[in-house]
């Protein structure tokens, strides 16, 4: 029973996803008040009828008493939870008890992330975002939600069944001879070849990096890009997740079948078996376009089967790229929601190549957000009473944006619609403040800097989210290209493809710990700095047999990791930076530190403490510790601040003291083997 939606403040459905207990739950519900003869209601009508009153109320809140609910639960013990963004409401639901308050506020910020990344600043005007997640076009607006619908589930696949995800940090491959070897090739072979051919079409390739699953194999940036957020990755691998999805228990060989997974490389190599051909097997489901089976079934469910099957998303082309919106970091400042083209290149099923480009005309979205944030500084100054010449005061001025807004508003040309628009507004805005006698500057210009924001936020649209016209040509590197990357690549790790497959199933491996560290059961250790993170493998499917186990005993281990990481974000949402519990049988630790770039580890202060509706802590949706090590770097001037974290799963049996001391050896150990800088 789970359930999210975005609405505007009237009440229409901008999103909607839905499990099958949800959406059954719906259609009793309604369908049993409609007539004898009629049709079930139109899904999308139903899911609005039933959230309205909790829409409007919230709108009603908001307008009577400046304020508004966050969360509630139901008698039924439906636990909502409602955050507004602007003028779009999300709202989460769990009525199976899967999910609690966190779980649906993490779920909601990683959608509005997932948003950001495919519409960019386009997030920023509500009445553009409307019209981009609910198209008029019916059979657009089922593929764009299809597509959305895809990203969260994924999403939710890989934080219920993957470490990385779960404590939101990038993990590598820890191989470092093979990690040495395709980063150099990226770089002479990839990124150069790339940069350096005339089918690139005035694309040029920043960052390329290969994954393995979800674990980073290698990583590679030019020269002339800046660095990667870890929140922008992890959105990426989501995204490549969601066009080519992994099955583990499908795309790996068994990790039997592979001698050694920590060596150099693999002193065998491994020819799968052909697909089993069993009758029974291929009996049990039958495939489309087999014989039919007859049976009854309601015409009504019939037609709509029919109709979702037409819309079903077709397989992702690899040639054509998705345009997808990054923070960019320059001397000049932080740039967020700056466009590139995401080119995902399967390399065989479970390994990827992901090539982000640069585009001709990103210079413009630099352009356009320095003038939004002029405007957004000049409205917030104006809201705050500030009039005349204390409303103008900032870097930078408003004096200063009028010359440069006039010379790029020039440059765009008035063909265009949109730029004719943007003039028009631009040229009445100028009238009331600046022409003499006009108004000037005070809360009559409140309005005007709303429009400016919504005119650039247009052009915006109009330079990266509207496709090109067939006369402007493609602009991407050419599919040959492409395709001699792929075929590169995939040359070079020909002799690696099925050992690199088994070691994102056992990257590292408890039994090498476990002379040290006896009684150790688990650990995850964090670079939050760098957004890295190391655990050993807790993979436990029907195929493979993990150190815990296979069966009851390794679920159970896993699921008080799990409860464990969750556990301990509550608290440093608190202020603690340090958690010791007992819980039955078993013994946890976690703990967080700051050390300087020399691995000298700083005296703990303060950690600020959160409100319970504050965003969830975690890298993905919204990067605390970034703002955590700016608030801790603020003692320690002219030092770099390196943040560390360390969770530990011992048996309870085992004296206090021991392991406080096994606690202070792996945070020391842990990094020595995997210095290989990736990222």
């Amino acid at each position: 029973m789970k359930c999210l939606l975005i609405a505007s403040e009237s009440a229409e459905v901008l999103f909607h996803w839905t499990d099958p207990e949800f959406q059954q739950h719906i259609q009793d519900q309604y369908g049993a008040s409609q007539e004898e003869g009629e049709g079930l209601p139109a899904f999308e009508d139903s899911i609005s009828t039933l959230f309205a009153p909790i829409i409007i109320s919230c709108s009603t809140m908001v307008d009577r008493l400046g304020d508004s609910y966050t969360s509630f639960i139901t008698e039924n013990n439906h636990i909502y939870v409602l955050h507004q963004f602007d003028e779009c409401l999300y709202i989460a639901v769990n009525g199976d008890g899967e999910e609690g308050e966190d779980d649906l506020r993490r779920k909601i910020y990683v959608m509005k992330k997932m948003i950001e990344v495919m519409f960019g600043m386009v997030t920023l005007s509500s009445n553009l975002l409307r019209k981009e997640l609910r198209p008029q076009d019916t059979e657009q607006r089922a593929r764009l939600w299809k597509h959305l619908q895809g990203l969260l589930e994924t999403y939710s696949h890989l934080r219920e069944n993957d470490q990385s995800f779960l404590v939101e940090a990038v993990e590598r491959l820890i191989h470092p001879t093979l990690c040495e070897q395709c980063i150099e090739f990226l770089e002479r072979r990839i990124v150069q070849q790339l940069n350096s051919s005339v089918e690139r079409a005035g694309e040029e390739v920043l960052h390329s990096f290969i994954l393995v699953h979800t674990k980073l194999l290698a990583f590679y940036s030019s020269r002339n890009a800046s660095t990667l957020s870890t929140s922008d990755l992890l959105a990426l691998i989501i995204m490549a997740q969601n066009m080519y999805p992994s099955n583990t228990d499908v795309d790996d060989p068994s990790p039997e079948d592979v001698e050694s997974t920590s060596g150099s490389g693999p002193e065998s190599f491994y020819t799968p078996e052909p697909s089993p051909t069993d009758s029974r097997s291929s009996a049990e489901k039958p495939m489309r376009g087999s014989t039919p089976v007859f049976e009854f079934v309601d015409p009504d469910i019939q037609m709509a089967e029919d109709s979702l099957q037409t819309l079903e998303v077709p397989p992702p082309d690899p040639s054509t790229p998705r345009r997808v919106f990054l923070e960019v970091s320059l001397k000049e400042g932080l740039y967020p929601m700056m466009p590139h083209s995401m080119y995902c290149l399967p390399l065989w099923p479970g390994i990827t190549l992901v090539l982000l480009t640069k585009i001709p005309t990103s210079a413009v979205a630099m352009s356009v957000y320095k003038f939004l944030e002029a405007f957004a500084k000049l409205e917030k100054r104006l809201s705050e009473g500030h009039v005349g010449s204390a409303a103008t005061r900032g870097q930078p001025t408003i004096f200063d944006v009028r010359s440069k807004l006039d010379k790029f508003i020039k440059a765009l040309g008035p063909s265009e619609i949109q730029s004719a628009q943007l003039q028009n507004v631009w040229a009445e805005f100028k009238n009331r403040a600046f022409a003499r006698g006009g108004p000037g500057f005070n809360r009559e210009l409140i309005p005007w800097c709303k429009h400016m924001k919504t005119q650039l936020c247009g052009i915006y649209r109009q330079c990266f989210l509207v496709d090109a016209g067939p006369s402007d040509g493609p602009r991407r590197l050419s599919p040959s290209l492409q395709e001699r990357a792929q075929s590169m690549l995939q040359e070079k790790l020909m002799d690696w493809k099925d050992f690199l497959l088994v070691k994102s199933k056992r990257n590292i491996t408890m039994v090498s710990y476990l002379e040290d560290f006896p009684g150790l059961i688990h650990f995850i250790c964090v670079d939050r700095s760098t957004g890295q993170m190391i655990a050993p493998s807790l993979n436990i499917t029907e195929r493979s047999t993990s150190e815990l186990g296979k069966g009851p005993v390794a679920q159970f281990i896993k699921s008080k990791v799990w409860s464990l990481v969750s556990t301990t974000r509550r608290y440093l949402q608190k202020g603690y930076s340090t958690v010791t519990l007992r819980d039955g049988d078993f013994y946890f630790c976690y703990f967080l530190w700051f050390e300087n770039d020399t691995g000298y580890k700083l005296e703990a202060g303060d950690i600020p403490h959160l409100p319970d509706d504050s965003a969830p802590i975690g890298m993905l949706a919204w990067d605390y510790y970034r703002k955590l090590l700016r608030y801790y770097s603020k003692h320690h001037q002219g030092e770099v601040v390196k943040c560390y974290e360390l969770l530990t799963v011992h048996l309870g049996v085992i004296p206090t003291e021991i392991i406080l001391q096994h606690c202070r050896q792996l945070a020391s150990k842990l990094w020595e083997p995997s210095r290989n800088p990736l990222l």
